[in-house]
């Protein structure tokens, strides 16, 4: 079991980062969405965009060092 002193200090370190929050007014989640279409699903981190949108880009050749393996 902790100390009286312990929880004491615990529960001041909660309610200080809680008041700290609730003063930023911001989403809790940042999700990560394509620069093209603005689809949050099945999106490709390393190229900034859905798997839609790079595999029409990619096709048509828009997007550098990036081919189709098959044609």
């Amino acid at each position: 079991m902790a100390k009286t002193s312990l929880k004491a200090k615990q529960s001041k370190m909660y309610e200080k980062r809680f008041t700290e929050w609730k003063a930023l007014k911001q989403p809790t989640k940042f999700y990560n969405r394509c620069r093209i279409c603005g689809r949050s699903k099945s999106y490709v981190r390393d190229f900034g965009v859905c798997r839609v949108c790079l595999r029409k880009y990619a096709r048509e050749g828009n997007i550098m060092w990036l081919r189709k393996a098959s044609w």
